[in-house]
């Protein structure tokens, strides 16, 4: 009977372990099924990590408001150099050599590109003070045997205060200006470095069957800065070659300031070196020098205008975003005058990737067909839904029959929306 007890005992015992045993399982389970991963659960950690990433850089930008332009900056050249450095790494360089060689070639493209610049405001400003100083304080126009005279003193004396102000500013500025270089330097080598791994984080929060969007918006950006930084860059470079020599030959004084702001105008679309060669030539005009007019009028549109975009435009367009130069001038405008200097790049950047998420949508939506099929296609779909005109000759019980289903129509109507 002990025995038995015992054995009761045991049993129950064991009955007690295998109750204990039994929500322990069930815990762990439980934990392992929390700890598994699933799609949903995979999405949306994905969608808050992008979302908390999203937030952060918006806080981000907003601490670094005084630098954006210059991250952005940093942000477009890399974006530029990053098939410069790929290629140096599959010519046997190391990862980190190549991001080195890329950023001396952002870095020395930079220094070629804005030394000039401020070399010629601050070093020859008072040449240029002494150039507008020497232009005509009043200016005689014929116009229907009218003559009218315009003043420009006012004018002059504008002119020269605004010179000396950039030149006082560049000036008080050059600390942080270099400050600011050094930080583009140091952005640009460590986005070429972790480039890979910065594009692989904005796109995992994409879902794949979007994901064709974001590369085709991403292509179009790289053509764009392309565009912009390649394709403008050497065609400035042509035309300060070109017009260089033209302007000496012509005689001017400040041969090289004159090529360096046409090639500088060279990046506004459209109208560019013209900028510079009108006003040049109506000066002459209004001097008296009608021959130097016609000679720097037409030598300067033909080669410094026209010239360089007709040389080397073709040749490296191929990769361009093939953006219409009206849309190109209106994002360069708009950039411009919304942002500053960085707009010169932005702007241009916006406008082309908003054309080409309008197109996406319009391929997405509409295919191959165009506007004109669209409208035909539109217009017979209305006319064969267009309701047909009564007949005349119809007889009392077809009314009586329509009368009659329009009356069940109305019934079943009412019958569902008492439902």
């Amino acid at each position: 009977m002990n025995g038995d007890g015992n054995g009761n005992g045991s049993t129950g015992s064991t009955g007690n372990a295998d109750g204990k045993e039994g929500p322990a399982t069930g815990s762990r389970g439980a934990d392992d099924r929390a700890r598994t991963p699933s799609p949903a659960r995979d999405r949306t950690r994905r969608y808050v990590l992008g979302g908390v990433v999203a937030a952060l850089g918006i806080l981000t930008g907003g601490i670094l408001l005084e630098v954006l332009g210059t991250i952005l900056f940093a942000l477009t050249v890399a974006y530029v150099l990053m098939p410069v450095q790929r290629w140096l790494t599959r010519r046997r360089l190391s990862e980190w050599t190549a991001t080195i060689v890329a950023t001396l070639i952002g870095f020395v493209s930079a220094v070629a590109v804005f030394s000039p610049i401020f070399v010629t405001l601050y070093f020859r400003l008072e040449e240029v003070i002494a150039v507008v100083e020497d232009l005509p304080r009043e200016f005689s126009v014929t116009v229907l045997e009218e003559t009218y005279t315009l003043e420009a003193a006012q004018v002059q004396a504008e002119a020269i205060g605004y010179l000396q102000g950039v030149a006082v500013s560049i000036a008080s500025s050059l600390p942080v200006l270099a400050i600011k270089f050094a930080l583009f330097v140091l952005l640009l080598f460590a986005i070429l470095l972790k480039g890979d791994a910065a594009g692989r984080a904005a796109i995992a929060p994409v879902p794949h069957a979007y994901r064709d969007v974001v590369y085709a918006l991403a292509r179009r950006a790289r053509e764009t800065l392309y565009a912009i930084y390649v394709l403008q860059l050497a065609t400035s470079v042509a035309t300060l070659v070109i017009s260089y020599p033209l302007f000496w030959a012509l005689g001017y004084d400040m041969a090289f300031t004159l090529a360096l702001f046409a090639a500088i105008l060279q990046f506004v679309p459209i109208i560019g070196p013209s900028l510079l060669i009108v006003p040049i030539a109506l000066y002459h005009v209004a001097a008296g020098e009608i021959v130097a007019a016609a000679l720097v009028g037409v030598l300067g549109i033909a080669f410094v205008g026209w010239f360089p975009d007709v040389a080397v435009r073709p040749r490296l367009a191929r990769r361009s975003a093939g953006l219409p130069g009206s849309l190109y001038f209106v994002g360069f405008t708009g950039g411009l005058f919304t942002l500053g200097a960085i707009g010169i790049v932005v702007g241009p950047l916006i406008v082309a990737v908003f054309v080409e998420s309008v197109d996406l949508l319009a391929d997405e939506v509409n295919g191959d067909v165009r506007f004109a099929e669209l409208a035909a296609v539109d217009a017979a779909n209305a006319s064969s839904e267009a309701p047909s005109s009564p007949d005349r000759d119809s007889t009392p019980e077809s009314d009586a029959a329509a009368e009659a289903e329009e009356d069940a129509d109305a019934a079943v109507g009412s019958q569902v929306a008492n439902h």
